[in-house]
């Protein structure tokens, strides 16, 4: 008989919700309030990564907490919608003035 355990993890579900839409945000909220004793964002190395590339800090983030799982994924694919240009980038249409 199998029998359902819940692991305890160290990054709250209010992050890994916020983290997929505003990336610098949560981790600054997280930075301040040190939540859980995290660690990981403590530091000059870090801290640079949070601002420069914080989808791929948040991806290590939930890897070393939680491993291959399903938030593990979720961010994977909110970095690939990000870079791929899919999140966010605005078309511009240039038009031409027709007063000959």
């Amino acid at each position: 008989m199998h029998q359902l355990t819940f692991g305890i993890h160290a990054l709250p579900l209010w992050f890994l919700v916020l983290s997929l839409f505003l990336p610098r945000i949560s981790l600054l909220v997280m930075w301040l309030g040190n939540h859980a004793g995290n660690t990981l964002v403590v530091g000059l190395v870090p801290l640079l990564a949070a601002i420069l590339i914080p989808r791929i800090l948040i991806l290590i983030m939930v890897y070393t907490d939680q491993g291959l799982s399903g938030w593990f994924l979720i961010h994977a694919v909110a970095l690939l919608f990000a870079w791929g240009g899919i999140g966010g980038h605005q078309v511009r249409r240039r038009f031409r003035s027709t007063d000959v």
